[in-house]
């Protein structure tokens, strides 16, 4: 799945192209993806200014004067840009055309979405896919501090509290491995045994595992590609354990050992990663 530093990456490339510029055309080809996309859409934001270019979580959006489209990648999604006269793949559901430029939104498994959220009904944060969504990762308020007290109390495994997405997100299963393995936590660990000192570890751990991601472009997981078509660096560049389940830690060299918590896989050293 697409997780924030590939959406992050998405949005950075679609914002110096499509902000300020008219939406000349929005076209629907296949409105079936995880919720119908609004029969109307085309309608509603054709011939439109794109105001911004935002990100929340995973949901990329496209804010116009008058409401916002939510985007979001789904499992398998990209939204990248074509030439002018590319022929549509299969699975490609939707395209934005602007004078000179064409995006498409491509996604085989149908699980992403394009949403509409007007003006009228408040700010976008408070739409329901957003407004219980935890802290950005680089929000200055996400500290140690944060996760302290978000975890008081809590006997959910720390790598599954990540996850959850209602403290902090976009550490998804990806990162939060490599998060955890940074600074050092097992992932089994209940949240709220972690002290300050490692709470801060850990907060600083998913700041720079996503800063690099970001920098990268992303992952090269499940055929992922940008806003440019081009497959993401992050884990030739930068994994530590993820899928590398049997080879040596590169601290340690003890083999990096893989469980299930919660349907997910979990990769970690069993030496370097204390409880």
């Amino acid at each position: 799945m697409p997780e924030l530093p590939e959406v992050e990456t998405t949005r950075r490339g679609i914002a110096p192209i499509m902000t300020d510029q008219v939406l000349e055309t929005f076209l629907v080809h296949d409105s079936r993806m995880r919720w119908p996309v609004p029969d109307d859409l085309s309608a509603t934001v054709g011939g439109h200014v794109v105001r911004d270019c935002g990100r929340r979580g995973k949901y990329l959006l496209i804010g116009f004067d008058h409401g916002t489209q939510i985007v979001h990648l789904g499992m398998s999604g990209s939204l990248r840009r074509v030439s002018m006269d590319e022929p549509r793949r299969k699975h490609d559901h939707a395209e934005w055309i602007f004078r000179g430029a064409r995006f498409l939104l491509h996604d085989p498994r149908r699980f992403g979405a394009i949403l509409w959220h007007p003006a009228g009904a408040g700010p976008i944060g408070g739409h329901p896919l957003l407004a219980r969504l935890g802290l950005e990762p680089f929000d200055p308020a996400f500290d140690g501090e944060h996760l302290a007290r978000a975890f008081a109390g809590r006997q959910l495994p720390v790598k599954q509290a990540l996850l959850a997405g209602t403290i902090v997100v976009g550490v998804g299963n990806i990162y939060a491995s490599e998060a955890l393995f940074r600074a050092g936590i097992d992932p089994r660990l209940p949240a709220g045994r972690l002290s300050r000192r490692r709470c801060a570890m850990l907060a600083e751990s998913v700041k720079e595992t996503l800063g690099r991601a970001i920098e990268s472009g992303g992952s090269t997981l499940r055929d992922y590609v940008n806003a440019t078509g081009t497959p993401g660096a992050y884990f030739t560049l930068h994994a530590a354990v993820y899928e590398k389940a049997g080879l040596p830690c590169g601290r340690c060299a003890t083999p990096i050992r893989r469980i299930v918590q919660g349907q997910r896989a979990t990769y970690f050293c069993p030496r370097c990663q204390r409880r």
